[in-house]
């Protein structure tokens, strides 16, 4: 077991690259020093599957959303029952929701209406809100501003924008989740992103099954126990001590989600 402790803030464990091999994972990540686990719902049936997962381990939490791939075809019934997995048991979130108008998987308006059904979720249940925003930076900004003052606390999960974009974040109060990507030579900008988010408003994430860090690449499933490499180049980037880095992320971690670790 680690002397250090870290949660990865943003998992899927749901999906089948990985729920097929749960127990392995676990223990690998918890011998990394990587303990607890975000468990994040994409579709209704995946967030089913996280609230029930939270149930079996004792430092995993649940946070469930529709994705805005899925925006589509999510109707009333679905958010009906979005709001009935949002108050199960080790539920510490809503989402990921947002914006995404890389893939347009589905329409911009749908996409946005999903989005806004969301943060007056999480403004009922007081719940924190993961974003999930690509090529649609300044209209998530838009939304969330309109929501000013009613959500608990936002982060911006896989952020993959400039340091500018993260002042931006950072002045609205918000926090800013970075993954393996920071770790990848050509990654500059996520670097120079980083560096420009207050340590108090830092998480770390996997995202996985995707986005293996660097130097485990061509580990092409990624899993929670990799996050350590992140760890460890974010250290160096926000020139602190490693084993005062994990401490100051994680005491971070856990107070936006409001759990804590056994």
């Amino acid at each position: 077991m680690s002397e250090f402790c870290l949660i990865d803030t943003h998992c899927h464990l749901g999906f089948d690259e990985l729920s097929c091999d749960l127990e392995g994972v676990l223990s690998r990540s918890e011998a990394a020093g990587v303990c607890g686990w975000v468990n994040v719902g994409t579709n209704i049936e995946q967030c089913g599957k996280v609230v029930e997962l939270a149930k079996n381990y004792e430092n995993m939490y649940a946070a469930v959303g529709i994705h805005p791939h899925y925006a589509k075809d999510a109707d009333g019934q679905s958010l009906c029952e979005l709001e009935k997995l949002a108050q199960a048991q080790k539920v510490v979130a809503i989402g990921e929701t947002g914006l995404d108008f890389h893939y347009n998987l589905s329409s911009c308006q749908d996409q946005i209406r999903l989005f806004e059904s969301h943060l007056e979720l999480a403004s009922k249940l007081n719940l924190p809100v993961i974003v999930h925003s690509r090529d649609a930076f300044e209209q998530t900004l838009e939304v969330l501003d309109g929501f000013e003052g009613k959500i608990p606390r936002v982060v911006f999960h896989c952020f993959s924008e400039d340091d500018k974009a993260a002042k931006l974040v950072i002045d609205r109060g918000w926090h800013v989740s970075f993954t393996g990507v920071v770790t990848f030579k050509n990654a500059d900008k996520a670097r120079a992103a980083m560096k420009a988010v207050p340590i108090e408003r830092l998480m770390l994430e996997t995202d996985c099954p995707y986005m293996s860090p660097a130097p485990m690449r061509k580990q092409k499933i990624n899993e929670p126990a990799l996050m350590v490499h992140t760890a460890r180049l974010a250290a160096e980037v926000m020139g602190v001590e490693f084993e005062e880095f994990a401490r100051k992320i994680t005491a971070v971690s856990q107070d936006f989600f409001g759990i804590k670790l056994y």
